[in-house]
C-alpha cells in the first residue's frame, strides 16, 4: 500500500467516523468535522444576511436547509476524495476500462471513486484483481449505507422540526400572539383559578422535554430559523422561563403554593434552560456587560405591566415580588437573549412585553 493509499484510507475512516458520531451516536457536539463545518456555514450565512438589510430574515430562514445540503455534499466529497486516493495508484493496471486507453490522472480517479460509491454507477472502469474487486465492493457498501443513514437522518430532523414548531405555535397561541408570559399565565388561570394550570403546564413540559432531546440528538435543528419570530426557539424558551419566574416569584404563595411547587413548573424551568444551554455549548455566545440603570427601570416597568395583566385576570399577586422576580430572571435572561442573538433574532422579537413597555414609554415621552 502506497502513502497515497494510506492517506486515502485514513480520510475515508475520518469521514465515516464523523457520519457515525453525527447520525448514529447522535449527541450534541460529538461530531469530528460536522459541528465546525455547520458553524462555518452558519457564520457565513449570518454575514450575508447582515449585509442584505430587509431580506435578513429570508436569508436566515434558508440557513437550515442550506446547511443540510452543504453537510451532505461535504461528506460525499470527503468520501470520494478518500476513495480516489486509494484508487489512483491502481489506475491503468488493476483498474482499467473495458476498452480504450486508460487514463491515470486524479480527475479520473475521482470519477471512478464516485461511481464505485454510487449505487447507480456510471463508469466503464472495472477492477481486474481480487484486491480491487474487494475495494469496489467495500465502496459500494459504504455508499449505499451512508445514503440510507443520511435519508433516515433527514426524516428524523424534519420530524423533530415539525414537533418543535407545533410547540412554539402552541405557546404563541396561548399568549394570544403577544409573546407575553403574563398573558399566557392569565389564560392558564382564568378568574384566578389554577385547577387546570398544572395539567396544562405538565403537557407543555412533556413537549418541551421531547424538543430538548431532539436538539440534543440532532444539533442541526438549531440552525433552522423562520421569518416569523413565533417559531423562534429563543422566543418560546424565553416565554416559558419568564412564565415560571412569574409563577415562582409573583403569585400569592398562600393561595397558589400547590402550583408554585408543582413538578410541572420545575420541569418547564429546567427544560427550557437546558435547551438554550445546549445551544450555547454548540455555538458559544459572548458574555454581556452588567445591566444598566435604564435597563433595570425597564425591567421594573415590565414587571408592573405583568402584575397589572395578572391582577386584571383575577390572579392574586404578592406585593414584594419585584426584587425576587429580577433576581430569578437574571439567572437565565442574559443567556436567553444571547442565544436569541446567535439565532438571528433581535431582543424586541424575544422579550415582547419589555419591548411594548419601552414603546409605550417612548410614546408618552414624545407626547409630553
Amino acid at each position: 500500500m502506497t502513502l497515497e493509499q494510506i492517506i486515502g484510507t485514513a480520510l475515508v475512516l475520518l469521514f465515516l467516523s464523523d457520519i457515525f458520531l453525527t447520525v448514529l451516536y447522535a449527541r450534541a457536539g460529538t461530531g469530528l468535522l460536522a459541528p465546525s463545518w455547520n458553524r462555518a456555514i452558519w457564520t457565513l450565512l449570518r454575514a450575508v444576511a447582515a449585509l442584505s438589510g430587509g431580506r435578513r430574515g429570508t436569508i436566515l430562514s434558508l440557513a437550515g436547509p442550506l446547511i443540510v445540503v452543504f453537510l451532505i455534499g461535504f461528506w460525499a466529497l470527503g468520501l470520494t476524495v478518500g476513495a480516489a486516493l486509494v484508487i489512483h495508484p491502481e489506475l491503468g493496471t488493476a483498474i482499467r476500462p473495458s476498452s480504450g486507453q486508460a487514463s491515470s490522472d486524479f480527475v479520473t480517479a475521482l470519477f471512478v471513486a464516485g461511481s464505485s460509491l454510487s449505487i447507480v454507477g456510471g463508469s466503464d472502469y472495472a477492477p481486474h484483481t481480487a484486491g480491487t474487486r474487494m475495494l469496489f465492493l467495500v465502496n459500494s457498501l459504504i455508499g449505499g449505507s451512508v445514503l440510507t443513514l443520511v435519508l433516515s437522518f433527514l426524516v428524523q430532523v424534519y420530524s423533530a422540526l415539525r414537533e418543535r414548531n407545533a410547540l412554539a405555535l402552541m405557546i404563541d397561541l396561548t399568549t394570544d400572539g403577544t409573546g407575553d408570559a403574563a398573558q399566557m399565565l392569565a389564560r392558564l388561570m382564568p378568574s384566578g383559578e389554577c385547577g387546570n394550570a398544572s395539567s396544562e403546564l405538565g403537557n407543555l413540559a412533556r413537549s418541551l422535554a421531547a424538543t430538548k432531546e431532539a436538539h440534543h440528538f440532532y444539533p442541526l435543528l438549531f440552525y433552522f430559523s423562520f421569518e416569523e419570530p413565533r417559531y423562534s426557539l429563543a422566543r418560546f424558551s424565553f416565554v416559558l422561563l419568564d412564565l415560571v419566574t412569574l409563577i415562582e416569584t409573583t403569585l400569592d404563595r398562600s393561595r397558589y403554593v400547590a402550583l408554585i411547587n408543582s413538578a410541572a413548573v420545575t420541569s418547564l424551568r429546567q427544560g427550557a434552560f437546558l435547551l438554550i444551554e445546549t445551544l450555547d455549548r454548540i455555538a458559544p455566545t459572548a458574555d454581556e456587560g452588567l445591566t444598566s440603570a435604564v435597563e433595570h427601570e425597564r425591567d421594573r416597568q415590565s414587571y408592573i405591566a405583568a402584575t397589572h395583566t395578572l391582577a386584571g385576570a383575577g390572579i392574586a399577586v404578592r406585593q414584594d415580588g419585584f426584587e425576587l422576580y429580577i433576581a430569578a430572571r437574571q439567572m437565565w435572561e442574559p443567556l436567553a437573549l444571547r442565544v436569541g442573538a446567535v439565532l438571528g433574532y433581535p431582543i424586541h422579537d424575544i422579550d415582547r412585553r419589555r419591548h411594548e413597555v419601552g414603546q409605550a414609554n417612548a410614546f408618552r415621552t414624545a407626547s409630553n
